[in-house]
């Protein structure tokens, strides 16, 4: 099948890592390092072929060209040199199906604006002549959105949205739409997104299914290995202290104090799920502008063993954010094609082994989140 990839945040850092390094693997310029789907575990899950994958997307008035994007990521070397000049028709195929996304102080209501990007969903899916369109929200993160009560029920909140410009924040108003155009939606980042009871009715009534959110890219994935590690061995953490700089677009959008406390409750919240209680210490997140694409965390575990002995673990964590992300992009969107094939909908729990605060689930062992996924896949594989 022809999936379209829409990327909300089309022509940043990861939404251009995506498009380049998928062009690289489909012309053999490169392998398929970090993609998980390319792995023996899912061979038999009749995922679609990344050679059938259409890219297209929403990004903001007046960003840079998507080839122009990846001359600069290959000058701070997030892609190879070579890549931009081997892969620029693809660049520019995507680049071309880019359209202007949700704009501050745009006149009409919310429902107005979902139904332009609605429009420009199902214009994609029926000009490229694609079985499915799945978009992924690689845009910066919000900050965290105050609840209200049309957010509980799908009747309510579309009477909000035909009637108001603020029921809602950017990314819930994507994920509306994409799952009003029969879309299954990925929320990569921690903004709200599609966290809503509303939203979680619109993809059930809509035969769609989702997944999210905060992907596991860095310091978290390192948590959640070594996590169970103390927990299986009975040995009690009593601190674990984390700091994580950065640069790039992200990092300037979370020297926001509010959008960085999105980021730091869902980096949080895997601690205390696999330990079964909160442990002391803090996150803290800064933005050292020269950095660049790059990020380094550096973790200081305080635990205790037999008779009370305190001792110490640290580790630090260093990486390319784009690239690391970049695979799993492609990873969630082909599992997310074969689930919608296959009929499923509501929270792709299975799903959870990518992300930070997995929607729908309380399991953050990484181990076993991909024992899960495995066990899932097979499953699409037998429906075929």
């Amino acid at each position: 099948m022809r999936v379209g990839v829409w990327l909300v945040g089309g022509r940043g850092s990861v939404a251009t890592t995506v498009v380049t390094g998928a062009a690289a693997i489909r012309s053999g310029l490169l392998p398929p390092v970090g993609c998980v789907t390319e792995t023996a575990d899912f061979a038999g899950a009749e995922l679609p072929g990344l050679d059938a994958l259409v890219f297209g997307g929403h990004d903001i008035a007046g960003a840079a060209p998507m080839a122009k994007r990846a001359e600069e990521l290959a000058r701070a070397g997030v892609v190879p040199p070579w890549s931009p000049a081997a892969v620029a028709g693809e660049l520019e195929d995507a680049d071309a199906e880019i359209r202007v996304g949700l704009v501050a102080g745009e006149p009409g209501t919310l429902r107005e604006q979902a139904d332009r990007l609605i429009a420009d969903l199902v214009s994609f899916r029926e000009r490229r002549d694609l079985e499915r369109v799945v978009v992924v929200n690689v845009a910066s993160t919000e900050p965290p959105f105050p609840r209200r009560p049309e957010h509980a029920d799908l009747g309510a909140l579309e009477s909000a949205l035909a009637a108001s410009g603020d029921a809602l924040p950017p990314s819930s108003v994507y994920a509306y739409a994409a799952l009003r155009a029969g879309c299954p939606y990925i929320d990569f980042t921690p903004s709200t997104g599609v966290r809503l009871p509303a939203l979680d009715e619109l993809a059930r009534r809509m035969g769609v299914p989702y997944a999210g959110s905060d992907a596991k890219t860095g310091e978290t994935l390192v948590k959640t290995a070594l996590a169970p590690m103390f927990a299986a061995r009975a040995l009690a953490v009593r601190a674990w202290s984390g700091t994580n700089l950065l640069g790039g677009g992200d990092g300037a959008t979370l020297a926001d104090p509010q959008a960085s406390r999105s980021k730091k409750i869902s980096k949080d919240r895997s601690l205390t799920e696999i330990l079964g209680h909160r442990v002391e210490g803090e996150t803290h997140i800064d933005y050292v502008r020269p950095m660049g694409e790059w990020k380094t965390a550096w973790d200081h575990v305080l635990f205790e063993g037999f008779g009370g002995v305190q001792m110490t673990l640290q580790f630090t964590w260093q990486g390319c954010d784009s690239a690391l992300a970049a695979p799993l992009v492609l990873d969630l969107a082909r599992l997310a094609a074969r689930a919608h094939e296959t009929g499923e909908s509501g929270p792709l729990t299975a799903l959870g082994f990518f992300f930070k605060d997995p929607i729908g689930v309380r399991e953050h062992r990484l181990a076993l989140q991909y024992e899960l996924l495995c066990e899932w896949a097979a499953r699409l594989g037998a429906r075929a």
